[in-house]
């Protein structure tokens, strides 16, 4: 009964969220059958690929140090980004052109997501990132890395940039939400 009721409410919110999508993506229909089976399969996200996030450790080991990050072409996108009751997300060092080029590759994130600690910052997790209109041009569905499906987040918001699809995977500090939910309770801003 709890997937169903979940499942109409994912439903009603895409329905009235595809009301305000802009002409340009109205053509992704598919968005809101995909999300609803994304949210049924949520149930199974405890069990979530533990490959994927060990594939990502392995990738973006030599990222733990955030200035190996910014000799790589990572540069830091706004300040820490927290949420008033579900935790952080971090500071995010993102590769523009990885943003840009449309294309998912698990070895090469986005963007990485540092804590405050300190002096420092620690690596905590990376997102994957891709521009909805540029996605959408080539692909009927939302993109998928390790079974994984990744959000919408419509335009405007809180970042002003335009839509996206993305994917949070906490790969260096455990979320107890789990490992592809956006906001991680054991992440804080406050720098310890």
């Amino acid at each position: 009964m709890t997937t169903r009721i979940r499942t109409l409410i994912l439903s009603s919110a895409l329905c009235i969220l595809g009301l305000a999508l802009p002409n340009r993506l109205q053509t992704a229909a598919p968005l809101g059958a995909m999300a609803v089976e994304a949210a049924h399969d949520h149930e199974h996200a405890d069990t979530a690929p533990a490959s994927l996030v060990q594939a990502v450790r392995d990738a973006t080991r030599q990222f733990i140090d955030v200035n190996a990050a910014t000799a790589a072409g990572y540069g830091r996108f706004l300040g820490c980004v927290s949420g008033p009751d579900h935790g952080a997300m971090g500071v995010h060092y993102v590769d523009g052109t990885l943003v840009g080029d449309g294309n998912i590759d698990g070895s090469r994130p986005e963007a990485l997501i540092y804590e405050p600690v300190g002096d420092g910052l620690r690596l905590v997790g990376v997102e994957f990132i891709v521009d909805a209109a540029t996605w959408l041009a080539h692909h009927p569905a939302p993109p998928v890395l390790g079974g994984q499906t990744f959000q919408f987040v419509g335009s405007p918001n809180r970042y002003a940039l335009p839509a996206f699809f993305e994917l949070h995977v906490w790969a260096w500090r455990d979320n107890p939400n789990g490992a592809f939910v956006d906001w991680n309770t054991r992440v804080t801003c406050e720098g310890n």
